[in-house]
């Protein structure tokens, strides 16, 4: 082979190469991409639970309670805002769902009886358990979105992201809402 063969292998080669690692770049970026949004729907859902929960709460609370329409009236809007909502937002509304909830809490411990009621006794286990399943989805995706990220402030996968016209993601940061965390207890 004279050597004008050998550079014309090595360019197609090197071509086949880059192609290649294009292609597996740019499928880790959507693949990273798509399990970034489906966990976030997994936080929206979790999150729907906890309103959910906390609207029984609400009513359990109302029964023993004049409790005001404007808690209820909230927990609506949160919902209905819950399906479009960006992390940010999300991080906002986990905000208002816990001070929801902190007043939730201040008014049964005035109601000695509403402590004990075995209605509230469930509910509260169940916001619980949501609470731990929102904080598992949140660190799994926050996990996800920082391999994304990376990938996409790294060279040469940059190239590739950017190339795609893929951006960052936000992150879930409920830090400061949990640092406020109610305490979910009736001890």
């Amino acid at each position: 082979m004279d050597t004008l063969a050998i550079l014309s292998l090595l360019i197609v080669l090197v071509v086949i190469i880059v192609i290649i690692y294009f292609f597996s770049t740019y499928n880790r970026l959507n693949s990273l991409r798509n399990a970034g949004d489906a966990t976030l729907s997994q936080v929206r859902v979790a999150m729907k639970k906890r309103l959910d929960m906390i609207e029984q709460l609400v009513e359990s609370v109302k029964s023993y309670a004049k409790f005001e329409q404007g808690t209820l009236e909230k927990i609506t809007g949160m919902r209905v805002n819950l399906g479009k909502a960006s992390p940010g937002d999300l991080t906002k509304m986990n905000g208002e769902m816990r001070g929801l909830l902190g007043n939730i809490i201040a008014v049964a411990e005035n109601y000695p009886v509403l402590k004990t009621s075995e209605t509230v006794t469930m509910t509260m286990g169940a916001i619980k358990d949501i609470e731990d399943e929102i904080a598992r989805h949140r660190y799994t995706y926050n996990n996800i979105i920082q391999e994304y990220n990376t990938m996409l402030d790294t060279i040469p996968s940059k190239f590739v992201g950017r190339g795609a016209g893929m951006s960052k993601k936000e992150y879930l940061d409920f830090f400061d809402e949990e640092l406020k965390r109610p305490v979910v207890s009736w001890g």
